[in-house]
């Protein structure tokens, strides 16, 4: 199951080596990673998508996290209700010929062309994960010839779901 691993951080040097050093001495692949100043700019938030289906090996990761110099708060938010987040840039060949059904693609998803050349465009892309793979997947067999993904970025819904069957309990 991939989890949502968001950590809050002092914004200084080698803080990000020593995070992604314990990831992979604990060999936790990281299939994304985010890192971005918060309001205050001696503060970060770091954003990971991580591979992990044994809870206890969540639990130590999070612990292990916390003992980290500089780090000030960890969250597992994969079980809570999350906004989540990605932009991508995706290079297409697209000649005058296709334009129109290039376009045509690109209009329901809400891309943006932010380059064009005689036979190759830049499009733009932003939304879930799965919303971008399925923007390139309608792409591919134009010819992508370069994509650039700057990786997830979460919140958490100020409003959460709430569990039904606690729900339930409380209503008896």
């Amino acid at each position: 199951m991939k989890r949502v691993v968001t950590v809050t951080v002092n914004n200084n040097p080698g803080v990000l080596n020593r995070i992604t050093g314990l990831f992979a001495k604990r060999q936790f692949n990281i299939e994304s990673i985010t890192v971005g100043p918060t309001l205050n700019p001696a503060i970060s938030k770091m954003t990971f998508i991580v591979p992990i289906d044994d809870p206890a090996k969540m639990e130590q990761l999070l612990k292990q996290l916390q003992k980290q110099i500089d780090v000030l708060k960890v969250s597992d938010i994969t079980d809570k209700s999350i906004v989540t987040r990605e932009l991508a840039l995706i290079k297409v060949q697209c000649p005058p010929a296709v334009r129109s059904e290039v376009y045509s693609i690109i209009e329901p998803f809400r891309a943006t062309v932010i380059d064009m050349g005689k036979n190759m465009i830049t499009v733009q892309i932003t939304g879930e994960p799965d919303k971008v793979d399925a923007f390139m997947e309608l792409l591919k067999p134009y010819g992508i010839k370069d994509i650039s993904r700057t990786g997830v970025t979460a919140f958490v819904r100020e409003h959460q779901k709430q569990d039904t069957q606690q729900l339930s309990i409380i209503q008896l």
